[in-house]
């Protein structure tokens, strides 16, 4: 949901309205004079999924959209039980 905006002079008069609409996930941006001065949002993000809260702070500009393909890792190479660790140790000069 993109964020709405309003003056403070009519947030003031109207600010029920506002924090229902805000219970039900619509973010407002409360403008002075034209200019942004503060965001009335939702508290509950912890129950938003992580590409949920992601989406919604790239449509708020606080961070870029990926613009390209995440690829994924091919799987582990499979070792005998207790290699990784010997060659970490000899890594490590112990």
């Amino acid at each position: 949901m993109k964020p709405r905006r309003t003056g403070v002079r009519e947030a003031k008069a109207r600010l029920s309205k506002l924090l229902r609409d805000v219970q039900r996930g619509q973010e407002w941006v409360i403008t002075e004079r034209g200019n942004p001065v503060a965001r009335l949002s939702p508290i509950s993000g912890r129950s938003l999924s992580l590409a949920e809260r992601i989406r919604r702070l790239e449509n708020t500009g606080l961070v870029e959209p990926l613009h390209h393909e995440v690829r994924t890792l091919p799987p582990p190479l499979p070792l005998k039980e207790g290699l990784a660790q010997k060659w970490l140790q000899e890594d490590r000069g112990a």
